[in-house]
């Protein structure tokens, strides 16, 4: 209520209102000076009172309506500006504003309307510039790949090599406790099974790096389609797919995304324990979206800023901003997570 009183139209009435407090005022001193010093007989007490009583209520409600009204134009032309910025910071860059006025606000609006240019300019010299960080990407593969398989070595040894070793330890555990104690064996052997599942999908998470990092000729739909595929026949995740079949990019955006998705669907295998995730790719208004879903565990998102399982976030936030684009990521414990991915084209 207090942020719909201090509007730019309540403000108008409260200056015309202000203005009839200040000539009623002026008036009546006015008036009763003229009484006091002169005494005519036309001017009485009871006749500034009825005048500055009729005064009073035909002028608040002609300020009321000219408030309103004068006001109703600058509130238009203000809410124009404000969706207009909004589709900026959404990164529709090619949205405009024109005004006939030749005034402040329009001189505002043209203002803005440069602004956006410069931003479009700007999101294709990023593309630009990632078209030509793709084909050093291209020139540097044999680099690349020696690095993708040192990191895989250390996720390897950190997870899953450990993983396999308390396998181990607890297998054997469970075997000097079979004859002694059955009880005590069989909880240590659902461990075992537990830990061994558990290894399973770090392993199925961390052959999603092994796939080539581009689409190898394929379009976005069909390299998708393919990879969620083979996720379905290799674990119990069950997939939904939206995707919009006929789409135009380019082959550096394709990769991109590509790589963000098979990024994000290795963070949800590995760490969210989901049952359901949900994948949307669609173009509407000259922007690529991208939405992907998990109902699992969930995490807090600002805890794992500084935390090492927070890399793939960090790779994926940065492939989109090299296209211009926005990456937004909400999460909570037990809420599952969401992934929304807003690219111009």
């Amino acid at each position: 209520m207090n942020n719909r009183f201090s509007s730019i139209r309540y403000s108008y009435i409260r200056s015309h209102l202000y203005g009839v407090f200040l000539t009623t005022v002026t008036i009546l001193s006015i008036m009763l000076s003229i009484y006091v010093l002169f005494e005519p007989e036309w001017l009485t007490p009871h006749s500034i009172f009825l005048f500055i009583s009729l005064y009073i209520v035909l002028a608040i409600i002609i300020s009321l309506y000219t408030g309103f009204k004068s006001s109703g134009d600058m509130k238009e032309r203000l809410d124009y500006l404000s969706v207009l910025i909004t589709q900026f910071a959404n990164g529709n860059y090619q949205s405009k504003v024109y005004f006939n006025e030749e005034d402040e606000l329009a001189r505002i609006g043209n203002e803005l309307n440069d602004l956006g240019e410069k931003l479009q300019s700007q999101v294709k010299s990023l593309q630009r510039m990632a078209d030509e960080k793709a084909d050093y990407a291209k020139s540097a593969h044999k680099a690349a790949v020696i690095e993708e398989r040192q990191r895989l070595a250390r996720d390897l040894h950190d997870a899953v090599s450990q993983q396999l070793f308390a396998l181990t330890m607890m297998s054997e555990a469970a075997l000097k406790q079979l004859d002694k104690n059955p009880h005590t064996a069989k909880k240590q052997m659902e461990e075992v099974a537990k830990s061994a599942l558990q290894s399973q999908t770090e392993m199925r998470a961390l052959l999603l790096h092994l796939r080539p990092v581009h689409l190898s000729g394929d379009s976005l739909a069909v390299g998708v389609k393919k990879l969620i595929g083979e996720l379905k026949q290799k674990s119990n995740t069950q997939f939904q797919m939206a995707i919009e079949e006929e789409l135009t990019l380019t082959e550096t955006v394709e990769d991109h995304v590509f790589r963000i998705i098979q990024e994000a669907l290795s963070n949800i295998l590995r760490h969210a324990n989901a049952t359901e995730v949900k994948l949307e790719i669609f173009k509407r208004a000259n922007e690529l979206f991208i939405h992907i879903r998990d109902n699992g565990k969930g995490f807090e998102v600002h805890e794992r800023v500084e935390n090492k399982a927070s890399y793939g976030l960090k790779t994926m936030r940065e492939r989109a901003e090299e296209l211009g684009g926005t990456f937004v990521i909400r999460s909570d414990q037990n809420e599952g997570t969401h992934i929304t991915i807003r690219i111009p084209s």
